[in-house]
């Protein structure tokens, strides 16, 4: 299905039998897909602009407020499957309020430790951002919808470098004192997370058929499908891709309970007189079962749980570790930058986000419609994560060997290397989707706070390289990671074996 304007603002069409839209409405958000992709990419910025809003005063106040964002993470992957991403999303955002509106409290080193680590909570807000995302759009462009909804989100990073002094001076101006002015401005990005988390939770469904525990219903329809009546959901293996006639018709069967299937290349339909549950060709439901502890450990100790892990915490941990230490990298690398130019400059490297993310999720989609068959469509998106990875490990190499003395090819070389770490992270997320569907949550919250791990330990290399003085060759050495990891996991199957499309 090729691009048209008109997918930007119509209501797109959907999947017949998962009613996954197939497009998706940027510019429409009084559309129900186009509405939950909104809040799902703005929410996510008005947490990360929160999690950012308090300025990192004490160097090991970002690696504090990293730990506790992983852990949130660990935590929101089941709840989200448990009780839906919509319900978990507008928590969080509600819950980090609270310590987002008692930060202006804070007057020591210790404040700032414990403000910032349960302000991390908005940090976790990312998992359900993603599996909320999932849930409504279809396979032909989840990488795009995921890569878009974590991109636009992370934006929220840069924008409060903006925001923030803004408000900051209004207040100066109209006479506040500067210790007054600089808490009074906690309001603005309070009031922000508190409207928003209320709106998601009001405005929104929590799937395409409404309530969370009704998403595992099949096949309850006769006639035409109707998205506004319709009352179920059921995801199979593969995609669809032709638009769907108006005319099809789905068949109810009263005796057994079982996902509607449609024929695809190389995937024989279910045999409902067989009762052998171990059937490979029997396609399973791909709708998301309340998380048990063996169902955890299961997906935990999967190795394609292991491939997302390892290459999102050198991706999401690469960018986050190289944000926290770039302006000071180019201050000491370039004395004529003031402060900040040196921090505007830096910024950039966040920003780039908005752009290198969605290419990632894009061109993952792209080699899937490209490749259609399965599993080498897969084969196709799992290569490109790690060739995402590959070159930004390269990339941070060559960086750290040459340390650069001329600005144009400082900038130049990290500019190029931030858009392959970054294209990795929205290619990741667009392969969680087809891994482990019906625990999706759960493969989301362990790839999630694995990006938050590899920020931290990532950190620690940069401020053990003599004294945190030493950035190229932390460069060096955290792109020989990167380089190792990703060409050590590139043999892992994209999908579990005995699951539809896998081997």
């Amino acid at each position: 299905m090729g691009f048209k304007l008109s997918y930007l603002y119509a209501r797109p069409d959907v999947n017949p039998v998962t009613l996954k839209a197939r497009s998706i409405p940027l510019l429409n958000p009084v559309d129900i897909y186009g509405r939950v992709f909104f809040f799902s990419w703005f929410g996510f910025m008005i947490a990360f602009w929160a999690w950012y809003t308090f300025p990192p005063l004490v160097a090991n106040s970002n690696i504090v407020s990293l730990c506790a964002t992983l852990l949130v993470r660990l935590v929101a992957g089941p709840l989200c499957d448990k009780f839906g991403p919509r319900n978990v999303f507008g928590g969080l955002l509600l819950a980090g309020s609270i310590p987002l509106g008692l930060a202006p409290l804070v007057h020591n080193a210790r404040g700032l430790y414990v403000s910032r680590f349960f302000i991390g909570i908005l940090g976790g807000s990312f998992v359900p951002c993603q599996v909320w995302s999932t849930g409504f759009f279809d396979k032909n462009v989840i990488g795009t919808a995921n890569a878009l909804t974590g991109g636009l989100g992370n934006a929220g990073g840069g924008i409060t470098y903006f925001i923030m002094p803004a408000v900051y001076d209004a207040l100066a101006g109209a006479g506040y004192l500067p210790g007054q002015a600089w808490r009074l401005t906690f309001l603005v990005p309070l009031s922000m997370v508190i409207t928003t988390g209320i709106a998601l939770i009001l405005l929104c469904p929590d799937t395409p058929t409404g309530r969370w525990r009704d998403r595992h219903l099949h096949g309850q329809r006769d006639g035409p499908l109707d998205l506004d009546k319709a009352n179920s959901i059921v995801d199979v293996p593969g995609r669809i891709t032709d638009r769907p006639d108006p005319s099809d018709t789905f068949e109810k069967s009263p005796a057994v309970a079982v996902a509607i299937t449609i024929p695809i290349a190389g995937v024989e339909p279910p045999n409902t007189n067989n009762n052998n549950n171990n059937n490979n060709n029997q396609p399973a439901t791909e709708t998301v079962q309340p998380p048990t502890a063996r169902e955890l450990v299961r997906v935990a100790l999967s190795p394609q749980a292991a491939f997302h892990a390892l290459t999102y915490s050198c991706s999401f941990g690469t960018e986050l570790a190289v944000n926290g230490v770039l302006a000071a990298y180019y201050a000491e690398r370039f004395p004529r930058l003031s402060q900040t130019e040196a921090a505007g400059w830096a910024a950039a490297f966040g920003f780039l986000n908005v752009a290198s993310r969605p290419l990632g999720g894009a061109i993952s989609d792209l080699l899937y419609r490209r490749f259609s068959s399965p599993p080498s469509a897969l084969w196709w998106k799992k290569g490109w994560v790690v060739a995402c990875g590959v070159m930004a490990g390269a990339l941070l190499i060559l960086i750290g060997a040459l340390n650069p003395g001329r600005e144009g090819a400082m900038f130049g070389l990290v500019a190029i290397m931030a858009l392959f770490a970054e294209a990795g992270n929205g290619a990741n997320f667009s392969l969680v989707p087809h891994v482990h569907p019906q625990a999706n949550g759960v493969l989301s919250g362990l790839t999630g706070a694995a990006g938050n791990l590899g920020g931290v330990l990532f950190a620690v290399v940069f401020r053990c390289m003599d004294g945190g003085t030493n950035y190229a060759k932390g460069f060096w050495i955290i792109g020989v990671v990167n380089l190792g990891v990703n060409l050590g996991v590139c043999w892992i199957p994209p999908l579990p074996k005995g699951q539809v499309g896998g081997r």
